[in-house]
This record gives C-alpha cells, structure tokens and sequence, in this order.
C-alpha cells in the first residue's frame, strides 16, 4: 500500500469529485497530480480533487488559524488543478466521507476551507452547509441597475448578470424569457466583461415559480458541470435581489442538470445549502503514474 494512493470517488447532485486521505498531511497535492486524477480519460475523473488533509498540516496560514475549530481541511482544487476557495457541493461530501471514516462522529461540526470555516449538519438524509456570509462584487452598480456585468454565451447579444461573491466568484445570467436554457452553448467557456481578476463561475438562470428556478452552470477552471452548490445559492440570492425580497428565511428549490438542491437565506446575511451527497467506490492507484 506505501506505494499506492487511496482514493474514494463521490459526488453531490452529479457534481463529482475524487477524495484522496492526507490524514498525517504528508502526501501533498500538486496542481499537475490533482489535474491527473481529475482527467476523465487518463485518470480517475472528476469536476474536483478533495484532499482529506488535518487542518494544522494546511499550507496557507490563513487554514491553519481555523484548527481550533475544524478539525480537517477540505483542500479543493479544481479539475485543472487550480486551487478554489471552497465548494458547496463539495463540503457535503467531504461531510460524509468524514462521518463514513469515523473521523467525525458529531451530526454538526465545522470544516475548514480557503473561504473560511463552515459549519456543516445532518439534515435528514443530507447534509446541510452554511455557507457563511456573501456579497454583491459591486453593490453600486447593482442597486443603481440591477446589474454589473455582460455575459457573451456563444454568438448574438449579451446578457445582462449580476456577479455574487460567496467566497468564491459566480455571474449570475438573468436569461430571456425567449432564450432556450438547454439549447445554449456552454461548451466553451462563456465571456464576462468586465473580466474578473480570478475568473468566475457563470450560472444561466431560469425561474420556475416562486421560490424555484433551473440553472445550468459553466465552472471555473472545469466546463460545464452537474451541478454547482454555491453557484445555485448565487442565482438564489441574484434572483431576489432583481425581485426586491432578499428576505432572511427565505428557501428556494434549485433545479440543476444533476437533481435538486435546497438554499435557504439565512440570518445576518448568510446562505444554507442542502442536498444529497453519496460516496460511490473506494479503491487504490500507483503512485508511479502520477505525476510529481
């Protein structure tokens, strides 16, 4: 076994990752190592890479200060092996691969990430995660228009988004009533003027009905995904904003391409989200095919 790396494959709403235990924090994780494991063809496949790592070991300071509170870091990088801020789908699963190894027992408690600590719990046969507070990346623009950016999705005109920060970027597209969601093209990565300086994650964004919207996403540094749990508290949050009822309390069902997750607004300006999460294989793989 010293010569090969464990891994479990998980996913939330079809938003899918491989987590690989660092439980002594001597493994590491590159960016060209996490981008092997998350190639579709020639590794094991995934929109993300968790490393399972005790939050002491981290390696930014800014991780380490959150070990009197969490326990483990949740070290994400996306399938380019870029390093993300966190991942709201993502923390649900490392909730449960924690829960499942025994490494937490509690039905709530607190994980670390790049976005801060988040405090996790069991709700009913899923996990529910705060993600703490957000903002509107230009509140001016926002609440003199109702929108601080253009989105180009392919050919034709450009819609107007609004950009939403929850510790990681995300463009919220208020779509047409004419425009088709499912007929747009999101296999090249849509253009957001102005440019973010850390890219974004673009989320298309229909409602449904009071309450209930569909999305589809394009995610940094990965394509079109599944799903995306803090792109759908964005179009949550984006979307009352343009209906003038950012209420606390307020729950809305989001409908992704992967199934259906639940944000709720929750007090002093935070979100909540919950959804399924579900470990589907455990296995090995040689460390000599990775790279260093």
């Amino acid at each position: 076994m010293a010569h090969r790396m464990a891994f479990t494959k998980g996913h939330g709403t079809e938003n899918d990752f491989v987590l690989v235990p660092d439980l002594d924090g001597a493994l590491g994780l590159s960016a060209a190592r996490a981008a092997w494991l998350a190639d579709r063809r020639a590794g094991l496949g995934g929109d993300g890479v968790i490393r399972v790592v005790p939050t002491e070991a981290a390696d930014e300071p800014s991780v380490r200060e959150q070990a009197s509170d969490a326990r483990w870091f949740m070290d994400y990088r996306n399938a380019d092996g870029s390093a993300a801020e966190m991942c709201g789908n993502g923390t649900r699963v490392f909730a449960e691969y924690l829960r499942r190894e025994g490494l937490e027992t509690a039905d709530e408690f607190v994980i670390a990430t790049r976005a801060g600590a988040k405090v996790v719990r069991r709700d009913g046969d899923h996990w529910a995660v705060g993600l703490g507070p957000w903002r509107l990346a230009d509140p001016v623009a926002a609440e003199r228009d109702g929108f601080d950016a253009l989105v180009h999705v392919g050919e034709g005109d450009p819609y107007s988004a609004l950009s939403v920060d929850l510790g990681n970027p995300h463009t919220v597209v208020a779509l047409p009533e004419e425009v088709d969601l499912d007929a747009l093209d999101l296999t090249r990565a849509p253009v957001v003027r102005p440019e973010p300086p850390h890219g974004t994650n673009v989320e298309l964004v229909r409602p449904v009905g009071p309450g209930h919207v569909v999305l589809r996403v394009h995610e940094r540094g990965v394509g079109e995904t599944r799903s995306c749990g803090t792109g759908a508290c964005a179009a949550a949050i984006a979307t009352s904003f343009w209906a003038g009822s950012l209420d606390t309390g307020a729950s809305w069902v989001v409908d992704v391409p992967g199934g259906r997750l639940a944000v709720r607004l929750s007090d002093g300006g935070g979100v909540e989200l919950a959804g399924p999460s579900v470990l589907v294989a455990d296995g090995t793989v040689p460390l000599g095919l990775l790279p260093a």
